[in-house]
């Protein structure tokens, strides 16, 4: 009997993706990464977050300026 792959969930995906924003992600997680998770999710997620990283610096900049 085959060793069910595990299942592609945005959790997943969004902890790579935010682990691989501060730049602390081991190898091993790493490639197992990318043996399970979508290259579309982690495009769609990554995008987002880079989104909302610049929205929370331009509030904070609006913030301090005030």
């Amino acid at each position: 009997m085959a060793a069910e792959a595990p299942k592609k969930s945005l959790w997943r995906t969004t902890k790579a993706v935010a682990w691989s924003f501060v730049g602390l992600r081991a190898r091993g997680d790493y490639e197992e990464d990318i043996k399970n998770l979508s290259p579309l999710h982690l495009i769609a997620v990554g995008l987002v977050g880079v989104f909302v990283f610049v929205a929370a610096l331009v509030l904070l900049v609006n913030w301090v300026a005030r």
